[in-house]
């Protein structure tokens, strides 16, 4: 799956463009506040219903319009063809695929599955588990269909419990404790099964950024696992009482990282922390081809600032053996050196919120 073509309106500061990619390595240069982010923003958009950059849809609506619009003709490898588009307003959302509307963000994040690697994107392994949980079930998502209701109806038990623990009352802990571990312990093993796939290609892809030795993945449950999940819930019911909320499980879940034998964040300097997350981001999208036999959208926003030149023309080779779309914003198209003939690609300028093929 890949764009064929792309029409965006009225995004941050891009009142309309319209483009048709390289189905391979696609890079967006221009000055700061051209407009490289948004369009990167309207990509993300097509396939999330929501900006990356702002938890806000005015911020992302362009100043006095009334909503945004971001379409596009996709070409899976079957070589048929679909039509997609997402419109924002600041009270609506609407999503057509093939037009047809549909309702739900899943829908639309199965049809387009986009990924991006951002300057946030480097806290995954030195921030708190919440972006290590999301990164991991963004891969169990689109491995596992029933996912999404496992988590839907774990949470409820969870929001359950933890409201009769607000209130002291134990009479019917015991009925969603087996919720619980019902649904905790099938996100438990999802998530396992997803980082035992994903560990091999980490090890292998970690040795073109970075020369680390065996990079291993630990996966937190988010309970001890030397016990059952329910014995833990039964032996945490004083302390959660007492807190008011429910301490074990895959709310709490988590994964480390371990280079020779160590937790990576705590020794490798901070380019090696950046590498290693590259690796794993990398590793993530790898996997989806090759289990999935199906392509990400890959968005990598800004990466000459946070890479050196050695890593852009070492990541430039990857991507072009990965075969997979990418879009690539940078201050400079220089900053990638000459460019192999043989790397299927485009480049775009972005001034003042126009895009130009070069």
């Amino acid at each position: 799956m890949s764009l064929e073509k792309l029409d965006i309106y009225r995004v941050r500061n891009i009142d309309y463009a319209s483009i048709l990619p390289s189905p391979g390595i696609n890079f967006i240069y221009g000055n700061n506040g051209s407009g490289k982010s948004a369009f990167l923003d309207a990509l993300f958009i097509l396939g999330r219903a929501r900006s990356f950059r702002s938890n806000s849809v005015k911020q992302v609506i362009q100043f006095n319009q009334p909503d945004l619009i971001v379409s596009a003709k996709l070409k899976h490898h079957n070589l048929s063809s679909a039509s997609l588009g997402v419109q924002l307003g600041l009270k609506s959302k609407t999503i057509h695929l093939n037009q047809q509307e549909i309702y739900t963000r899943a829908e639309l994040a199965y049809a387009f599955p986009v990924q991006i690697i951002q300057p946030k994107s480097y806290l995954l392994l030195d921030a708190g588990p919440q972006f290590r949980r999301e990164f991991m079930d963004w891969g169990v998502f689109n491995m596992h269909r029933d996912f999404l209701t496992v988590w839907q109806n774990f949470k409820i038990a969870l929001s359950q419990r933890n409201a009769l623990l607000k209130k002291h009352d134990i009479k019917q802990i015991n009925v969603w404790n087996q919720e619980l571990v019902q649904y905790g312990t099938i996100l438990a093993e999802y998530r396992q099964q997803y980082l035992s796939l994903l560990e091999p290609l980490v090890k292998n892809i970690s040795d073109i950024f970075i020369k680390i030795n065996t990079p291993e993945i630990k996966f937190v449950a988010g309970w001890d696992d030397s016990r059952s999940y329910l014995d833990c819930l039964q032996q945490d019911l004083e302390k959660d009482l007492k807190f008011g909320y429910t301490q074990s499980g895959p709310h709490r879940g988590d994964f480390v990282l371990y280079s020779e034998g160590r937790v990576s964040k705590d020794f490798v300097s901070r380019g090696q922390l950046k590498a290693l997350v590259l690796t794993l981001m990398l590793a993530q999208v790898k996997l989806f081809k090759t289990d999935l036999s199906q392509e990400v959208c890959l968005l990598i926003d800004d990466i000459s600032s946070e890479f050196d030149f050695d890593n852009r023309c070492k990541l430039l080779s990857f991507l072009s053996q990965l075969d997979n779309q990418v879009f690539i914003t940078t201050n400079e198209f220089k900053e990638f050196g000459d460019i192999n003939l043989s790397v299927q690609h485009k480049v775009f300028h972005v001034e003042h919120g126009k895009i130009k093929l070069m």
